[in-house]
């Protein structure tokens, strides 16, 4: 019984000190990406947003991702995958879910009084 114990122990002692990777980590790259590629957005999907393609660095050089339906998150804003340069350094912005905030005053939609006008929350 104690043998079980200290295994289980072990276990979750061994678990609990895995290295995990760190997927937010910033890369910065001297090779801008090439140029966007044309996709054919297809007809919408009802509770999804088109992600559209982008190039994403793998291996020490840009690959193509295609676009994609990614499900909708009510109340966000999906900001696609970009690339920008400074100087003369390329780093990748990853896509992510911003809340809506139509009129740019700060104030996310679900709490402003007036989303359409800047002046006014």
């Amino acid at each position: 019984m104690i043998r079980k114990i200290l295994l289980a122990a072990m276990v979750a002692t061994s678990l609990g000190t895995a290295a995990i990777p760190a997927t937010s980590a910033v890369v910065y790259v001297q090779t801008a990406p090439p140029p966007m590629r044309t996709e054919v957005v297809p007809s919408a999907r009802r509770g999804y947003v088109w992600a559209p393609g982008y190039w994403n660095w793998k291996n020490k050089k840009h690959h193509w991702v295609a676009g994609s339906w990614v499900r909708e998150r009510r109340g966000y804003s999906y900001n696609e995958p970009r690339w920008v340069e400074s100087n003369g350094r390329w780093s990748q912005e990853r896509a992510r879910w911003t809340r809506r905030d139509r009129d740019g005053d700060g104030v996310p939609d679900r709490m402003d009084r007036h989303p359409d006008n800047p002046r006014r929350n």
